[in-house]
């Protein structure tokens, strides 16, 4: 591939410069993303072939910001960056979410993603410009790959939506939402805002996705010049021999279970009995396949779920789309913390504590150009028991730094200020129970459990998780959903 870089204006007086064929020429595809000084390589590689036996889509993500990009050596003893931080986490998670749905079904090949931050001039953040350049990575290669995909920071200041606006920017901004899609729809939105009406959060996503259309067309015009030719894929089929047996004697059982309206354990009881009994008749016949028929069974299944909603707007529990699970709380259930709330709904359960301290107990936070304190946190832990497994204890994962930050931010604006209530701030949501929307239950169980402690909050705070299932030119908005309506 040969060098070149070329820019494009993407929203007023906002620009942004893509370089090829420099730098990582062995990956599968490789790009600069600069705006401002700040410089990202995007780069993308991927399997040839799937590994034997794979049945799931093996992506990793993970994006990086070194300290010396802004001039920094890394805080401590140890002088070189080790496992990643916090933000990292969080905006590794922020590009998976928005390039996996675009992956062709069935591609099955090991992929990895990296967006490293070379240079940063602390105003223009790169983990929306490694949104950009991951989609920019993929499209120009040789990787199947469903996109493009763009991601852009949206912002509002004195009443006007700011694309990207710059770190100075955002502390006059009452929005802070990144927003990530293609040219014709929307992937995914992650953001804080300050108690902004339904119409002001349809602009912001608007505004946002006017640029999203221009990076995507932007994109295009760097595969139709730079790009490799798609190497070729076609997904597995299933045998049909084994297909419509297992449909033959598979779909009628497990619709009749999807249908009785049953809680988790006793749901999860009958429909392994109903694939246990399909298993049995089969398991002669095709003992070399039996891997796919229990993936063909799964697919039985999801597709009587989505059917059930679809056809007679009911859910597997014997919900309405719009119904939300049984609630049950209690405050100060915990004898010697200084806020506490249990909070179930459904078989969903937070047990949520809160510690007052004072600004010694700030947390530290190393970043690329200075260290910040955060007297606001929320902590939120995932054992394995909430889900009836046994399971070794670690650190925090991906997935409970993400969920703990989307709590956080979902109470952060209703905080009341260090000057007027001169405490730091601990919360721990303890997920006891899951089926679905922990994070949610851990907004409810904080914002409870904060008043508990005597915390002024400016309004309670509340949240749910929310599905849609499409099909047919059809689609259902589902309220509060569980566990199995989560695919």
């Amino acid at each position: 591939m040969k060098e070149e870089i070329r820019s494009v204006e993407f929203a007023p007086g906002k620009v942004l410069t893509v370089e090829t064929g420099r730098i990582a020429k062995q990956a599968d595809g490789a790009v600069v993303v600069r705006m401002g000084d700040t410089q990202v390589l995007c780069t993308a590689v991927s399997a040839k072939q799937a590994k034997p036996g794979q049945n799931f889509f093996p992506l990793v993500v993970d994006h990086r910001e070194s300290f010396s990009a802004g001039g920094r050596f890394p805080g401590g003893f140890m002088k070189r960056e080790g496992r990643p931080s916090e933000k990292e986490v969080l905006s590794s998670r922020l590009i998976d979410r928005s390039l996996r749905p675009l992956f062709p079904k069935g591609y099955l090949c090991e992929t990895q993603i990296i967006s490293s931050v070379l240079s940063s001039d602390g105003e223009n953040d790169g983990d929306v410009l490694g949104g950009f350049g991951a989609s920019a990575a993929l499209h120009i290669s040789d990787v199947p790959f469903d996109g493009p995909m763009a991601e852009v920071r949206v912002g509002r200041i004195d009443g006007e939506y700011v694309i990207n606006p710059t770190l100075t920017e955002l502390e006059e901004s009452d929005i802070d939402m990144i927003v990530g899609g293609t040219a014709d729809s929307v992937l995914m939105m992650e953001g804080e805002m300050d108690e902004i009406s339904e119409d002001e959060m349809l602009g912001a996503i608007k505004a946002a996705h006017a640029s999203i259309i221009t990076l995507c067309e932007f994109q295009e015009e760097l595969r139709e010049e730079y790009g490799n030719e798609k190497r070729e894929f076609v997904a597995e089929t299933n045998p049909e021999e084994i297909e419509n047996k297992v449909r033959e004697l598979a779909t009628d059982k497990i619709k009749e279970v999807v249908n009785i309206g049953l809680n988790k354990e006793d749901y999860s009881a009958k429909l392994q009995e109903a694939k246990d009994s399909v298993i049995a008749e089969l398991e002669e016949e095709f003992a070399d396949d039996m891997d796919t028929v229990k993936d063909i069974l799964g697919n039985v299944e999801k597709e009587e779920l989505r059917n059930m909603v679809l056809e007679k707007k009911r859910r597997i529990d014997g919900r309405s789309p719009e119904d939300i699970r049984d609630i049950w709380t209690q405050v100060n259930y915990l004898a010697r913390t200084h806020g506490s709330a249990l909070f179930t709904r459904g078989e969903t359960q937070a047990l949520v504590s809160v510690t007052l301290g004072t600004k010694k107990d700030a947390q530290s936070v190393d970043t690329l150009f200075d260290e910040e304190e955060k007297k606001f946190y929320l902590h939120y832990n995932f054992p394995p028991y909430s889900v009836g497994e046994a399971g070794f204890l670690r650190g925090p994962g991906r997935r409970e730094i993400g969920h703990g930050h989307l709590a956080e931010r979902a109470l952060r604006m209703m905080m009341p200020s260090f000057d007027d209530f001169g405490y730091v701030i601990r919360v721990i949501s303890d997920i006891t129970e899951s089926n679905g929307s922990s994070s949610m239950a851990s907004v409810c169980g904080g914002s409870m459990a904060l008043m508990s402690a005597g915390v002024p909050l400016k309004k309670p705070v509340a949240g749910i998780a929310m599905g849609m299932i499409v099909g047919d030119g059809n689609s259902v908005v589902l309220s509060d959903i569980r566990g199995e309506e989560d695919f």
